[in-house]
């Protein structure tokens, strides 16, 4: 009987070791870095995108991001959604030839967006910020690349301007954020209402950055995963308890 009762306590710990490393393996983040969320949308159709922006200091605040728009991928309606602390402007540039936007062609267009904290709003370190912005027509590419800028107090700049690798390629250290664009009708899909309220929630529940809902699935079926060996490990320990003495 004493053999039994060191050995499943013994199997408890292992199952809870084993929760522990699945919550801690499953969802630790990838590297941070500058991303667009989310990373996917249908070409020609209007969408609500967010610039996702850690701070990768130790001691200094991020106090200023630009996103520059791609030159190959022009946008006819570009629009921010205010960010508390947090100053917006946009340079624009002519385009030939025009950018049509419900049946009215556009010269001008947004070039670059510029968000400027004011004292106290940067993003701290270990905290990061989404800045909002809405676009639309998305244009007939595969892709658009934003090249960004971010700027700590301390004058650092980390310039997040690399293009992604070819396929099978390693991503580079300062990757640019990517949007993939589908043609319509071949399964892409602009961010729906829900789709928004779902990636603000992702959010608020402190999800890694560049981690997205895919790290938020995986860290739950981690978790879910660990719970249910804790919880055999623990039902064993319980009929260990519950046999006779002299089973031995």
């Amino acid at each position: 009987m004493s053999r039994h009762r060191r050995t499943a306590p013994v199997a408890a710990v292992l199952a809870l070791g084993a929760a522990l490393t699945a919550v801690l393996g499953f969802a630790a983040p990838a590297a941070a870095h500058v991303s667009v969320d989310p990373k996917e949308a249908t070409q020609g159709g209007y969408g609500r995108f967010a610039f996702r922006v850690p701070n990768e200091s130790d001691t200094a605040s991020t106090t200023k991001v630009e996103v520059v728009l791609p030159e190959n991928a022009p946008v006819g309606s570009v629009s921010t959604m205010p960010v508390p602390g947090w100053t917006v402007s946009v340079q624009k540039r002519t385009v030939d030839p025009p950018v049509e936007v419900h049946g009215t062609p556009l010269t001008e267009v947004v070039s670059r967006i510029v968000w400027t904290a004011s004292a106290g709003a940067g993003v701290k370190p270990g905290e990061f910020q989404e800045f909002p912005v809405s676009l639309g027509p998305l244009p007939k590419v595969d892709r658009m690349v934003f090249k960004a800028l971010q700027t700590y107090s301390d004058g650092n700049v980390v310039r997040w301007i690399e293009e992604p690798p070819a396929a099978g390629g390693e991503e580079p250290a300062n990757p640019a954020p990517v949007l993939v664009l589908a043609p319509e009708g071949e399964g892409g899909t602009a961010p729906s209402a829900a789709a928004t309220v779902a990636a603000a929630a992702a959010a608020d529940r402190g999800d890694s950055a560049g981690g997205g809902d895919s790290g938020t699935l995986l860290g739950a079926a981690g978790l879910a995963a660990g719970l249910a060996g804790f919880v055999l490990g623990g039902a064993a320990y319980a009929r260990t308890r519950r046999q006779p003495a002299g089973t031995d």
